[in-house]
Formats: C-alpha cells, structure tokens, sequence
C-alpha cells in the first residue's frame, strides 16, 4: 500500500477507462498549444465524417469550431451556453446560401459508437498570467473536455480528498478557466472516495455512483472506483446524463448547476421505460420522451432542493 502513490492510481483509473473502450492518451503524446483546450483534430474530423453527405466543408468545420470557442462571459455563463449548444444542437448558416441549413449536433447522442472518447492524462495547459497546469485526467468526447479529474492519494497523511475539489474549483478555476467553459461536471478521488459533481457546487454536494445496474448492491470504498467509471462512464450512460441529466434553473441568483446522483438516475430511466412501454402502444413515443425527460428534471430538481436554497 506504501507504494500506492497519486501516479498509480491514475493509471489504475486510466486502466478503467480503457476498460470501457476510451482511447488513452498521455497528454504528451498531443501536439497542440498549451493554450488550446480542445483537441481539434477530433472535433474537425467527426464534423467532417458526420457531416460528410451534406458536403460540409474544411472552412465550415472551421467556422463551426470558431462559433463554439467565441463564447464568452463569465465561467458559469459560457459553461451554460456551451452546454445549451452541445445538448440541444444548433443552425449553422452555409457558406453557399443556395444549400440549406444545417443542424449542427457536435455528439452524436444517438449513436455513442459514433463519437471519440477519449481518456488523457498528463495534458499540460498554458493559462492565465502564462501559469501552467496538469489536470490528472481529462475526458474529451469528440475533441470536447467534458470531464475533469483530479486524484489525491489515500496514503499520503498531508492529503485529502477535500484537496482534489479545492484543486478544480479553487486553483483551476483561477488559472485555467478556458477549461471549464466546456465542462459537464468533474470528479474528485483519493481511491478509497470517489466522487463526481457539478463544477459549481459546494463540496457538499458531490457524492459517489455507487452502482452499476439498478438493482446491483451499493458498492462503497476502493470499489466505488469501479462502479463510478463502469457505471457512470459507460459511454451511452455518460452521453444520457450529459444530455439529460445535467441541469441550469431557468432563473437563480447563484452560480447553480446540479448533476444528478445515480438513484435520481436510475429512477429516472426506470419511469422513461414505464412511460415509453405505455406509449408506444398508444402510438406516443415522441411524447414519451418529453415526458421523461421533464420527470428526470424534476427528479433532480427535488434531490437536490437543498443546494438550491
């Protein structure tokens, strides 16, 4: 156990990300600038291969790339725009005006197999006043940094958790804000605790996935590892909370963003197949799914009422 250091578990934590099919980088092996968060050549080459029967071309993947890194504004508002356009898509306006416009999805959420996930770590940012920062694991879907890690050892007695969250939320958010304009929410681990949540929440807030199927036992400790990476980071699962389950109240005085936790998830998913199984005889999938979706909002609206106070 004395040899159990902040390197190895991030590369046990890798090890499970691979587990699932996530492609493994070392950020060293990525030649960009320091300064650029996004991983370009994926996102220009699945705009490319998604857009490819409709003729997009090079400069328009450029303008659709420009579009996506010209939002500004505080972190919490870009954050909440990037996530807008991200989950709900967008017009793109062609470059020949006698082609119809195109709606523009930058993840594929209905066909996961189709999109780039990535798991890289070791990828240095140049950021405010030339200040240099190494997250210790980044998740990026098709070029996108949707996920932030951050791992304090469980060994080390100077130590804590509470030191990875004030890691992102205090020193990152200061240096390398650029980061987290694209951000679905982060996650925080010594090994031992393992847990995920919204960039702007309070650390009292975050809280472990616990389980990989609904009706598997509750898993705490080192096994929590397993479950929040086999569980929440499932590629299709992964897709449906960022497009589902990851909410912006209409109207707050504070910073908020809530992420559901995994039994507001499970509940959900489990009323979305009751709905649908009812509607789908009756011939109301579309239907169906408005329903479902405005349950899970609901669901998490009233799990976590407290943060919102």
């Amino acid at each position: 156990m004395a040899n159990f250091n902040e390197h190895s578990l991030e590369m046990s934590i890798m090890d499970l990300f691979q587990d699932e099919g996530y492609i493994y980088l070392n950020g060293e092996q990525i030649h960009r600038e320091r300064s650029e968060v996004l991983l370009i050549d994926d996102l220009r080459k699945y705009l490319l291969n998604r857009y490819a029967s409709e003729g997009l071309t090079p400069s328009e993947v450029d303008s659709i790339i420009l579009r996506l890194r010209s939002i500004s504004g505080t972190i919490y508002e870009a954050n909440k725009a990037v996530c807008k356009m991200i989950c709900d898509g967008f017009i793109f306006n062609r470059e020949d005006h006698t082609k119809k416009d195109l709606y523009i999805e930058l993840i594929d959420f209905d066909e996961p197999e189709k999109n780039v996930f990535k798991i890289v770590n070791q990828f240095e940012i140049e950021g405010i006043n030339n200040q240099l920062r190494i997250p210790d694991g980044i998740v990026f879907i098709n070029g996108i940094p949707v996920v932030v890690l951050e791992f304090k050892s469980a060994v080390k007695e100077n130590t804590t958790i509470m030191d990875a969250y004030t890691q992102l939320t205090v020193r990152y958010r200061r240096d390398i804000p650029e980061l987290f304009k694209y951000n679905a929410f982060i996650v925080i681990s010594d090994g031992a605790n393992n847990k995920y949540g919204s960039f702007f929440s309070p650390y009292d807030f975050f809280y472990a996935w616990r389980k990989i199927e609904a009706d598997d036992k509750e898993l705490d400790g080192i096994n929590s590892l397993v479950t929040m990476v086999s569980g929440l980071f499932r590629k299709e699962r992964l897709l449906a909370v960022i497009k589902d389950f990851v909410y912006f109240p209409d109207s707050s005085d504070k910073d908020l963003k809530i992420v559901c936790r995994y039994p507001q998830y499970f509940a959900a998913v489990k009323l979305f197949e009751n709905i649908k199984h009812i509607s789908d005889r009756r011939g109301t999938a579309r239907a169906a799914h408005t329903s479902a979706r405005q349950a899970a909002e609901k669901a998490i609206l009233c799990s976590s009422s407290q943060e919102c106070l």
